[in-house]
């Protein structure tokens, strides 16, 4: 009898955080800024990035919402988040295998793109430069069309694109030989 009454309590327990995490994920949904994934397999290099996208909204982002020579979390919410399988070369410089959150210093002529190694962060208010793995500065460059909400893309080459309003940021991700 006494097992019986053990097992009951235990399945309740785990219904009862499947039910809370389900309510969590589907809260994540519905954010103003939703939750996106980007996964891209290159051989047997894989490559996810999970972030959070906000929208333009008819607002001025650049210099304004996101300031310029600021760390900003690349997206909304937590951190966005930068996984790789693999050691790879991001512009030609090593990073390991790892998580890593992924924020970027914008600015007018060029853009720092910073992979840190506290991978799981609130937005960056507890970001310290002291905890960064590695930073590559590429040129930002304009959009065709108004990006309305952030997107996050990694192409069959490898090349991972940051775009949102009017301005656009790549940078090369190989692996590392």
């Amino acid at each position: 009898m006494r097992f019986n009454q053990i097992t009951m309590a235990l399945t309740m327990v785990l219904a009862i955080f499947a039910s809370t995490a389900l309510q969590a994920q589907d809260q994540k949904a519905q954010r103003p800024s939703p939750p996106k994934t980007v996964n891209r397999m290159l051989d047997s290099l894989s490559i996810n990035i999970v972030y959070n996208a906000p929208s333009v909204k008819g607002r001025t982002i650049w210099g304004a919402l996101v300031p310029y020579g600021k760390v900003w979390r690349t997206g909304a919410n937590e951190a966005t988040t930068f996984e790789v399988n693999k050691p790879v070369l991001i512009e030609g410089q090593k990073l390991a295998a790892g998580k890593y959150s992924l924020f970027t210093i914008p600015g007018e002529k060029e853009w720092v793109v910073v992979f840190n190694k506290e991978a799981e962060q609130w937005g960056a208010y507890s970001y310290k430069k002291d905890t960064d793995a590695l930073r590559v500065t590429v040129k930002p460059g304009k959009t065709k069309l108004l990006v309305e909400q952030l997107a996050i893309d990694v192409s069959e080459k490898g090349e991972v694109s940051i775009a949102w309003e009017n301005v656009q940021i790549a940078f090369a991700v190989k692996e590392a030989k």
